[in-house]
Parts: structure tokens; C-alpha cells; sequence
């Protein structure tokens, strides 16, 4: 079993007190950005055949009778006005940004404050994974924070992790923030 694996069952192990049995848990970000790689990892799959997705991917990760649904969805252009559809009752809000593709940091940070002001998202904690840490052209997480105004995130639990889907790297820590938070806000 991968680092990463035991992340997500540590997350569900978090939450096996707890009453609520189901996670829902929402994937986006632009095209290219690792969201998919990111699932894989998630789900200890190999990482290196991965194709653009169309539409969307639900992973479901069980174990002792919790449930973490994951939904990853495309972030092509023509397909991100559909986010909205998958947004009603989201547990967690996982955005994945390319850290080393500066010249759409504007667009993701829009596409990010736009979902942010969803009536559905009221609330619901962010977890941000600034993603291809491993580029040498990665931005650190922390210049990212701040492009994206984290900080007059006030109606929510965020957080920003910088991460290397690829390599797993960063997000176990990504996890662990998860547990800590949305286990305490269930409770």
C-alpha cells in the first residue's frame, strides 16, 4: 500500500466515529493542471497513462464503511460552466492548480473566485494543491496564495499544499489537513 493510499485511509479511519458515512468530495481546476494524477495517486493507480479527461471520473475509495466520493472533472474550457452541476452537498473542494504554467495563473484565479461565490460552496472548506512542484518553473505555494487573494477567504477553512502529483509528494499533507479539518467540522 502506497504513502499516499494510507493518506486516504487515514482520512476515512478519521471518520469512521462519525455519522456522516459518505464524503463528497469535488476535484477541479484547469485542464492540465494534475487533477487526475492527483486521483491516481489518491487511489494508489499508476500515474503514467493518462489521457485528458472528458467529462468526469467518480472514484470511490471504501473502507470500513466509509466512503470518500471523488469527483474529478474535466477542465476543459466548453466543460467547465457544467462545474456547477456537481456542486450541491460538497463535503470538500480540492483545486488543482500547475504550479509552472504562470501564463493562466489569472485564469485559474478567476475560475477559483467564481466557484468560491457559488451558493452551493457556501462554507465548504478549499483545499488548494499547488501542483508540479517538481518543475523547476514552479511557483511556491505561497506566491500562489497570494495571486489568489487566499487571504480574504473568510468564510471557510482553506488551505494551500504544494504538492507533485506525480512523484505523491506533499500530498499526504494534503490529506492529513483534510482529516484534521472536515472530521472536526462533522463532528
Amino acid at each position: 500500500m502506497g504513502e499516499v493510499q494510507k493518506g486516504l485511509f487515514s482520512v476515512i479511519e478519521k471518520l469512521k466515529g462519525t455519522t456522516e458515512q459518505e464524503l463528497r468530495i469535488v476535484l477541479l481546476g484547469l485542464d492540465n493542471a494534475g487533477k487526475t494524477t492527483l486521483l491516481k495517486q489518491l487511489a494508489s493507480e499508476d500515474v503514467n497513462t493518462i489521457t485528458p479527461t472528458q467529462g468526469f471520473n467518480i472514484k470511490s475509495v471504501t473502507c470500513d464503511g466509509m466512503k470518500l466520493n471523488v469527483w474529478d472533472i474535466g477542465g476543459q474550457r466548453k466543460i467547465r460552466p457544467f462545474w456547477k452541476k456537481y456542486l450541491e452537498n460538497t463535503d470538500l473542494l480540492i483545486y488543482v492548480i500547475d504550479s509552472a504554467d504562470k501564463k493562466r495563473f489569472e485564469e485559474t484565479g478567476l475560475e477559483l473566485s467564481e466557484l468560491i461565490d457559488e451558493e452551493n460552496l457556501k462554507g465548504v472548506p478549499l483545499l488548494i494543491f499547488a501542483n508540479k512542484q517538481d518543475l523547476a518553473t514552479a511557483s511556491p505555494a505561497s506566491e500562489i496564495a497570494e495571486g489568489l487573494n487566499l487571504h480574504t477567504y473568510r468564510d471557510r477553512e482553506w488551505q494551500i499544499q504544494a504538492c507533485s502529483a506525480v512523484s505523491g509528494e506533499g500530498v499526504q499533507d494534503g490529506m492529513n489537513w483534510i482529516s484534521n479539518n472536515i472530521i472536526n467540522k462533522k463532528k
